[in-house]
């Protein structure tokens, strides 16, 4: 073999090997710059929460400076669709819920698909939704409800935050499997719509436990029952509604990282194994479950399961409840 083409030969097969190393390189050398954290809701909520504390620890462990921005705007659509057009190197991560992973599709034309354009990371956790009435109504517990649901029809009516909000759909997989029809008021925000409950203007509620959870404490509303697969250990003696007679039924708000689809596989690995450990943290565990958050992580496929699979759920419900979002985003 000439000189000339042994050296060539030798040239291609060294830069073979190198390219490899070079990108084991860059994600053995990430982070290496500020990572920010974009929740896509106002400050104060389970997503603000979970995305404060995931910043001390994951900064402490990578000993750089994790951000948290609040991106909020069109039911968390602004924020994920920033995101979305974000390099996907892993400096840009989305705390996202799960209406916009798997509710907003099917209520909005998006300007992004979170199916293709988000790699998953981990769940962060859940936040129990709790199905509470006013105290008047004269129901100690769920079949009490739906007996009295079905012979005064279309005499009841719920509260929600907002149409096609995580209380709004929860209502309506219970009317769908309860065989009931109670009548949706929806408000902006949960702060109104709890204080109407309270009030007796509307009777019924499905709203996230560290919002209503004060207002059982001190005898306003009245809960009934859990609305996701487990009961909660902030009112251990509450059913779910699985346990009261529906066993198909689950509803909680499920909370995510995502990264831009793309980001390195490697990077990704970082990412959720420091997520993970930052969860299993009995301090952060207690931290949250303060706020009503139940700390949960999971591999990157078990979220990607969950979204996929709770879009095709959430999607039946809409389709079948005939619910139309509000405005476009």
């Amino acid at each position: 073999m000439p000189s000339t083409l042994r050296l060539a030969v030798a040239g291609l097969l060294a830069l073979a090997f190198a390219l490899p190393a070079a990108a084991q390189d860059a994600a053995q050398a990430w982070p290496k710059k500020t990572i920010r954290l974009i929740v896509p809701f106002t400050p104060g909520g389970s997503n603000d929460v979970l995305a404060r504390v995931l910043s001390q620890h994951l900064g402490k462990a990578w000993n750089q400076t994790v951000v948290v921005e609040n991106k909020p705007g069109a039911a968390g659509n602004i924020g994920a669709e920033f995101v979305a057009r974000a390099p996907a190197d892993g400096y840009t991560l989305l705390i996202a819920a799960n209406n916009v992973l798997s509710v907003n599709p099917a209520l909005y034309r998006l300007g992004f698909d979170p199916a293709k354009d988000f790699a998953p990371v981990s769940l962060l956790g859940t936040v129990p939704i709790v199905l509470v009435v006013n105290p008047d109504l004269p129901v100690k517990d769920l079949a009490q409800l739906v007996s009295y649901a079905k012979a005064n029809p279309a005499r009841l009516n719920y509260a929600s935050s907002g149409t096609g909000s995580p209380q709004h759909l929860s209502a309506e997989l219970f009317n769908k499997l309860a065989g009931v029809r109670m009548t949706h008021v929806p408000y902006k925000g949960a702060a109104p719509a709890i204080a109407d409950v309270s009030a007796g203007q509307v009777q019924v509620l499905f709203g996230p436990i560290n919002s209503v959870l004060p207002h059982i404490k001190s005898g306003k509303l009245r809960a009934l029952a859990v609305a996701g697969e487990s009961r909660t250990l902030l009112l251990p003696d509450v059913p779910t509604i699985a346990q009261a007679g529906y066993p198909a039924y689950r509803s909680d708000i499920w909370i995510g990282l995502v990264a831009p689809a793309g980001t390195p596989p490697d990077v990704v690995r970082q990412i959720n194994a420091e997520t993970r450990t930052t969860l299993a943290d009995p301090a952060v565990i207690e931290t949250l479950a303060q706020q009503g958050i139940e700390a949960k992580a999971s591999t990157p496929d078990t979220l990607g399961a969950l979204a996929a699979s709770d879009l095709t759920r959430w999607t039946d419900v809409i389709k079948s409840s005939g619910i139309v979002a509000d405005q476009q985003p």
